[in-house]
């Protein structure tokens, strides 16, 4: 099979989108074995080099080899699908075949060279549909549950692991990249591969979408797998797609989606999933009613300035604004510790049952108490203080037990976010959606209530914000041209009608394309580069 290309047919990776690769292709244009040399070279040019973005914790040795035979399947059999060839990259929490040759590690290296029973669900389903694992992204160390919780001082910081080291945020230098799917948001932003999976807890998927202008969509906690993914919290914790369009996003979600026998949330789905390609609907917004819960909006000045011009932007495609329109816990809700309760209970028992079922660990860790052990044996490295000594949740987390406290927690959860919150709010107010910038409070009230969140990007900070802090410790949280995204929050299984306003609004916007990373940041190779070398 013979690949010709002119310049001009060969998509920009930086921003390529996966129908165009995949169009690219099934023309012949290029091959899968070319797509995959550009992403690893562009990988090589910004991760370790360079602005040394540590957005990518380890690359696949085998992707080329899986490229190669993936472009025979499609010259002998045909194409599989829409992902047929596609490169992607997944958070290391998410397990992958051993014989593969990638770790699962969570960025520690008490997991390093352990041995996976299995792909991941999800990993399994986008295999199956013919993508390909470029490599593993870095991460907040076990997704941000090591250090102090909620709490700044001493915290290890967003996008930290002892694997992977500091992930940045590609559009100022030394800037937090937020976290905890950290590197899977800055390798999708400036095209690593064709798109990414994270997971999330509490903003885990949307807050890294926001602050790396791209496309987030935290799934209804039963719409994807958990099954193979290093946990925190069997109740709050999902995986799901960050691509640069809501397209792709949609794209993603409808393949790792669906009912799944080692996870018991996924076996009370409503039907059947519905094909998340069809709620691309850029004339969706006419006569959506959609809420603001302003009481969630508090000290993000410049932000909740864009946020309310774009409600402009939502009247102007039929939509009804209704501001405020808060919800009727929100004060308790947001004062409220039964979430921390639950996520320290649910870690405990369920890393123990993920670490338990793994077919070897050559480190021995097979417990968070020998994962505290094993951690104060490596407190002395060379690692940056404070931050890498801290390990204060885990600590508190082995400490605790399920009692009548923490299904008390679970309860008030349920009620404060679902009953009194999220479902109250839509009811009262008659609303089809939610909206709010991604960083306001938006994450907490989806987080315990298990609903969904969408985040698209909304804007940039303005040359002259204020730099926070002046020098980084270890990175900038807030800098110039910084994005940050706006969020679509709804009920239990509202994915489609959440992806037809986002789609919407990406459309009407497009508020990606209008800034690019800083020139350092952005990776040189192109198809081009690999083809005619």
């Amino acid at each position: 099979m013979s690949f010709k290309a002119s310049s001009g047919a060969l998509p920009d990776l930086y921003e390529a989108s996966i129908a165009e690769l995949q169009d690219g292709l099934v023309k012949g244009h290029f091959s899968s074995v070319q797509l995959v040399q550009a992403y690893l070279s562009r990988i090589e040019e910004v991760n370790l080099k360079g602005p040394a973005l540590h957005a990518v914790i380890e690359t696949n040795q085998k992707a080329l080899s899986q490229a190669s035979a993936l472009d025979d399947e499609r010259k002998d059999k045909g194409s599989r699908g829409p992902l047929h060839g596609i490169p992607l990259l997944l958070k290391d929490n998410i397990a992958t075949l051993h014989e593969e040759g990638m770790n699962t590690t969570a960025g520690s290296y008490a997991l390093l060279g352990s041995i996976v029973p299995r792909d991941a669900f999800a990993a399994a389903k986008l295999r199956e549909a013919g993508a390909i694992f470029i490599g593993k992204t870095n991460l907040s160390e076990w997704s941000g549950m090591r250090g102090e919780w909620g709490d700044l001082k001493g915290q290890v910081p967003n996008g930290f692991t002892e694997r992977g080291g500091q992930t940045h945020c590609p559009y100022y230098p030394n800037a937090s990249p937020s976290g905890s799917s950290s590197g899977s948001g800055v390798s999708t932003a400036i095209g690593l591969a064709a798109g990414s999976i994270g997971s999330e807890t509490h903003g885990s998927i949307v807050s890294p979408s926001s602050r790396n202008n791209i496309v987030g969509i935290k799934p209804t906690i039963g719409l994807v797998s958990r099954s193979g993914v290093i946990p925190i919290s069997s109740h709050q914790d999902t995986t799901g797609p960050m691509c640069r369009s809501v397209a792709d996003a949609a794209l993603l979600l409808n393949i790792i989606a669906g009912p799944d026998p080692r996870d018991e949330a996924t076996l009370h789905q409503p039907g059947i999933v519905p094909d998340y390609m069809k709620a691309l609907d850029t004339n969706a917004l006419k006569g959506a009613r959609l809420g603001v819960p302003r009481a969630f909006i508090r000290d993000i000045k410049t932000i909740e300035e864009e946020f309310n011009a774009s409600l402009d932007v939502f009247r102007a495609l039929g939509a009804e604004i209704v501001d405020p329109a808060d919800f009727p816990d929100a004060e308790e809700l947001l004062a409220s510790k039964a979430e921390k309760r639950v996520l320290d209970v649910d870690f405990k028992v369920d890393l123990n049952k993920y670490l338990s079922e793994l077919v070897d660990v050559p480190t021995g860790v097979k417990t968070l108490a020998a994962l505290i052990e094993f951690n104060k044996g490596r407190a002395e490295l060379d690692l940056p203080p404070p931050f890498y000594k801290d390990q204060s949740q885990f600590i508190e987390s082995e400490a605790t037990q399920i009692d009548d406290a923490y299904f008390a927690a679970l309860a008030q959860d349920f009620d404060l976010g679902r009953t009194r919150g999220i479902d109250a709010t839509l009811a009262h107010f008659n609303l089809d959606a939610i909206i709010l910038p991604t960083d306001a409070l938006a994450c907490k009230p989806a987080a315990i209530a298990g609903y969904p969140l969408i985040s698209v990007p909304l804007g940039f900070q303005p040359e002259d914000v204020e730099l926070v802090p002046a020098t980084p410790s270890p990175t900038h949280i807030q800098a110039p041209g910084l994005p940050f995204g706006i969020v679509f929050m709804g009920t239990a299984y509202s994915e489609f009608k959440l992806i037809s306003f986002a789609y919407a609004f990406e459309q009407a916007t497009h508020v990606r394309l209008q800034r690019r990373a800083y020139d350092d940041a952005i990776p040189r190779t192109q198809l081009t580069n690999v083809m005619f070398q």
